[in-house]
């Protein structure tokens, strides 16, 4: 049986890779992907043969991968963060039916959610919901009830895709959307190109958060009811003794 291995990569510097991830791509002899997401790799992998694509082919590129892979070559195939989470593991599933000969493992990543909150300080220690407020396989409709939902339960929110070229103003309609629900000075927070070159932390009110212009390779993170800033960082407090009573 011949394998592909869809490996999270996490956000894009090498150190967080995960070790189970690294000896998987020292050991391939392809590795596919998004050519932003491969083009990390280059450097540290110049042997290996590359198979990458722009965005917006993503079921050509996961086929050529298929179609590699049931010739007998070892191929990882990489996702930001983690392959499961916005990732093309469930569509590289679905295809592997047209190849009986290849076996899909997944190797997980760090999501943008659990590296960005990382630098934020500690804003997800309690429950949170991920949105992605990309309607491109979305219809906004569904993207609206899920952030009112998420906000009326009071959960910490963290919006992957918060904007792009086509989007440029999605972080703002979904500020507004929930802004009845969340008061203006709740604590909020964002996290551009998160381990890669040009990264920048940012904490902010909900209010500034409204007015903050980003793209698609910025996390954003709104809090719970309990979030608050010290030194810089967004905490969610867990609900042990000493927080309560400190």
């Amino acid at each position: 049986m011949n394998k592909l291995i869809v490996a999270g990569i996490g956000p894009g510097a090498y150190e967080m890779l995960t070790i189970q991830v690294e000896r998987a791509l020292r050991e391939c002899d392809v590795i596919a992907g998004y050519v932003k997401y491969v083009d990390l790799l280059k450097p540290y992998f110049p042997e290996k043969e590359i198979l990458s694509s722009p965005m917006m082919h993503e079921e050509e590129r996961c086929m050529r991968a298929l179609e590699k892979a049931s010739d007998g070559k070892k191929v990882v195939f990489v996702c930001s963060g983690d392959a499961g989470v916005y990732g093309l593991s469930g569509l590289l599933y679905k295809l592997a039916e047209k190849f009986p000969t290849v076996q899909i493992e997944v190797m997980p990543g760090i999501t943008a959610a659990l590296s960005g909150s990382a630098l934020l300080g500690a804003p997800l220690i309690c429950d949170f919901a991920v949105i992605s407020l990309s309607d491109h396989l979305t219809p906004w409709e569904k993207i609206s009830a899920k952030l009112k939902a998420a906000a009326s339960a009071d959960f910490c929110i963290v919006l992957y895709n918060p904007s792009s070229k086509k989007r440029s103003d999605y972080l703002q309609r979904a500020c507004n959307l929930i802004s009845e629900l969340i008061p203006d000075d709740r604590p909020c927070g964002y996290v551009k190109n998160i381990g890669r070159q040009g990264e920048e932390v940012h904490t902010c009110t909900f209010s500034e958060l409204k007015d903050t212009s980003v793209d698609m390779f910025t996390t954003v993170f709104i809090g719970n009811s309990l979030t608050y800033q010290k030194d810089g960082k967004l905490i969610t407090p867990r609900g042990y003794a000493s927080e309560v009573n400190a």
